[in-house]
This record gives structure tokens, C-alpha cells and sequence, in this order.
């Protein structure tokens, strides 16, 4: 019997990219913020002083023709490391922030067909909570198992979807942005001039203060004798960094430099904020870098071989 890897498909699979405008929706049911005096909220935002209690509703809409039962709880967010988009944890993993803080008067609800249930939310903020961003979601969660196959293997899938809240606790804000480990890895041809040569520059975008940041990175890459080589805007920086998240980023340069002694400069920016890193490295052709290995291993073979005969002769 052929074992059924059990994969969790949560409202991480729904906010990637840029925030979401329009309620969280996977086509069977969604879940929104209740309307209010103003009409449809795609996200809830709200705003606290630590030591208040904040009351909302959230109406879960089933879409289907048969009744659904859904699990609620509340999740913290994160960016992923893969491309920095928007996520949330897993009901097992420890809430510490808007998901602990965050309650339904249910853990289930059931959704009659084509029908919509409004449920009370609580959210509790403690008196020792950090001001600034708590971003999390509240999420709807079908426990059922749906047994589908990925190429040769067999998968399990359970779908959630959940709505947004963007929490500000009352306080001072922060705002950080910082680049971090700049890497360049090369890929230039043998023999100089004979191809195109590319380096990859990966970095660290990280978030280090206590707000949600918008970022934009711009690169910038000078030659010998302040040589512009490189210069634009990079278009890979997710379009929220939350509080205290980093991601690991990376930017092809077509066409680098095959020979030459290169400074590589990130700058990223956001509101509030601005810092800069950069590293230098020295673009030479393998062939020509094979022969320096060889001439500089000649050289320190026959100072070796001389200085033994110095010694021999003292």
C-alpha cells in the first residue's frame, strides 16, 4: 500500500504577491470582514492601545450546493523564504502574535448551501504587547482530506482560505531596512571573448524594525576608474516585508565583466528608511586565472628550492 503524503494547503497558497484588494476566495467559500457603514472590507485593519480588547465580525460565505463545516483559528503571518511572499502558520505552530491573541466564539462552523454565517471576533491585546505592525489572518479550514496525485506521487490536500488582519498596537514605529550578505557567483567563458559571461548577486533583504515595509532595491555596479557597468531597479523585493522577516533574494547580471575589478552596491529604500552594502570582486577569465594558479605555484616551488639551497650552503 502506497503510503499518502499529507500536504496542508493554507491561506499562504492565497496571499502571495501584492496585498490582497478583494476577500479571500478559493471559488467553495470565502471569508470576509462583516460589511460595515462603508460597504465591503477585503482585509481588517485595525489599530490598539496594549491592554484592550478589540471586538469585530468575520462572515464565512459557502458557495457550494452542500453544507460545509469549517475549522476558524487565527495565525500569525510571515514571508516565505522562497520569494517573500505573504503566509501565515500552520494551526500546530505556536501562535505569538495576532494568532494567539485572536478568537471566534467557535472552532467550527458549519455553512449551510449557499448560505453565510457571521462569527464574533475577539482580539485580546496584551498589556506587554511590542507597538508597531502584527499582521495574521483568520483562516477556514475544510479538515477534510482530498486525495490527489502529484506526478508518481500520491498526495493529501486540505484547503483553507483565511481573511487578512493587519494589527498596529498603539507605540512607537520603527522603521529598518537593511541588505545583508551580499554574495557573487560567476560564470564566465574559458577563454575571454569567446561568450557571455553572467554573475548571480543574491542578498539578504532584512526587515528589522517593527512596521511593514514597501521596499525597493536598486543595484548599481562600477569598473575600474569609477566605470559604470550596471544600474537599475530590481524588480524581485516582495511588496510587503512584515516586521523582523527576511528574505533571501537574487539578480542575474547578463553580460558582466569578464576582466576587471567590480564594486557591487544594493541600496534599499522604504518609507522612513534607507542603507546601502556593497562588495567588490575580481572578474577573470578562467583561462587566464588557470595560469596565474600555474605561474604563481611555479614561483613559490623554485623560492622554495632556492631557499633550501641558501640553507644548505649556510
Amino acid at each position: 500500500m502506497r503510503k499518502l503524503s499529507v500536504v496542508l494547503l493554507t491561506a499562504a497558497l492565497l496571499f502571495l504577491g501584492t496585498p490582497a484588494a478583494h476577500p479571500a476566495d478559493n471559488g467553495s467559500w470565502s471569508v470576509q470582514p462583516a460589511s460595515g457603514p462603508s460597504g465591503e472590507r477585503p482585509s481588517l485593519y485595525l489599530f490598539a492601545a496594549p491592554g484592550t480588547t478589540l471586538t469585530d465580525r468575520v462572515t464565512v460565505t459557502n458557495k457550494t450546493a452542500k453544507p460545509l463545516t469549517l475549522r476558524l483559528y487565527a495565525a500569525d503571518a510571515y514571508n516565505t523564504p522562497r520569494d517573500g511572499g505573504f503566509a501565515v502558520r500552520d494551526r500546530s505552530e505556536k501562535q505569538r502574535s495576532v494568532g494567539a491573541w485572536a478568537r471566534t466564539d467557535r472552532d467550527t462552523v458549519t455553512v449551510g448551501p449557499k448560505a453565510s454565517v457571521t462569527v464574533p471576533l475577539t482580539i485580546t491585546v496584551p498589556e506587554n504587547a511590542e507597538p508597531g505592525d502584527h499582521p495574521g489572518a483568520l483562516i477556514a479550514l475544510d479538515e477534510r482530506v482530498e486525495a490527489t496525485r502529484r506526478g508518481a506521487l500520491a498526495v493529501g490536500v486540505r484547503r483553507a482560505v483565511g481573511a487578512r488582519i493587519h494589527l498596529r498596537v498603539n507605540g512607537p514605529t520603527v522603521p529598518a531596512l537593511s541588505v545583508e550578505d551580499i554574495r557573487i557567483e560567476q560564470d564566465r567563458p574559458l577563454v575571454p571573448g569567446t561568450g557571455t559571461s553572467r554573475a548571480v548577486i543574491s542578498y539578504t533583504l532584512h526587515n528589522r524594525g517593527n512596521v511593514t515595509l514597501a521596499p525597493a532595491v536598486a543595484l548599481r555596479a562600477e569598473g575600474l576608474f569609477g566605470r559604470t557597468l550596471l544600474r537599475r531597479g530590481l524588480t524581485k523585493p516582495p511588496a510587503e516585508l512584515l516586521p523582523r522577516q527576511q528574505v533571501r533574494l537574487t539578480e542575474t547580471w547578463d553580460g558582466a565583466p569578464q576582466l576587471d575589478r567590480a564594486e557591487v552596491e544594493l541600496t534599499a529604500t522604504a518609507k522612513g528608511t534607507r542603507e546601502s552594502a556593497a562588495v567588490t570582486f575580481l572578474a577573470v577569465p578562467w583561462l587566464l586565472a588557470g595560469v596565474l594558479a600555474v605561474l604563481i605555484a611555479a614561483g613559490g616551488t623554485l623560492w622554495a628550492r632556492a631557499r633550501r639551497r641558501r640553507t644548505r650552503t649556510d
